[in-house]
């Protein structure tokens, strides 16, 4: 898992292998279960996770009581509450583990240490900032301009593991339509 964060630290930044070893060693592996929650609504996000294996997804539940899904970690993807780890915060949502999962987490004190003893990382902690902004961005766009079959045929371009791996139930919640109507659509493809 250390390789795996290590290619995709790299990939985003250009870094020393001693600044590198650095980074490494502030995250720690954890293994969890299918629907372990790793932050409840309430809590502050003191984590940041990088998914080795499995899979999490970042939800809240709305003033219907509903699951709506706001983001989905496959492997080799960061993931954390980002409004309640940036502004210390109880969190609006929930973390939880969708699939068995190996994990590599960072704490936030680390986090930030990290940003004063290794500039790089504050390069990369910009550049996985942009990647949110577009992607919430990209995502409110899609609701307010698309209708529930468009919002489908985008996921399956953009990012079609969500469907091939993931319930229904998620994926409905993904894309904020109902169960049923997710089948009509998958009817139409």
């Amino acid at each position: 898992m250390q390789e795996q964060l290590s290619n995709y630290i790299k990939k985003s930044i250009d870094v020393t292998d001693e600044d590198l070893e650095i980074i490494l060693s502030y995250f720690k592996p954890i293994k969890k279960n299918k629907n372990d929650l790793l932050l409840s609504q309430g809590e502050t996000s003191q984590q940041t996770f990088f998914v080795g294996k499995g899979c999490l997804r970042i939800f809240f539940v709305n003033e219907e009581g509903k699951d709506v899904t706001r983001y989905i970690a496959f492997e080799n993807q960061f993931a954390t509450a980002l409004v309640s780890f940036i502004t210390k915060s109880p969190s609006t949502e929930y973390i939880q583990v969708i699939e068995k999962s190996e994990i590599l987490y960072i704490n936030h004190r680390d986090f930030t240490n990290l940003m004063e003893i290794v500039p790089k990382w504050r390069e990369f902690y910009c550049k996985y900032l942009e990647k949110a902004y577009v992607n919430n961005t990209n995502r409110l766009m899609s609701f307010t301009t698309m209708d529930a079959l468009e919002r489908y045929n985008q996921l399956l371009k953009i990012n079609p593991t969500v469907v091939r791996r993931l319930s229904n139930k998620v994926v409905a919640s993904y894309i904020n339509v109902s169960q049923e109507t997710l089948s009509r659509l998958k009817s139409k493809n």
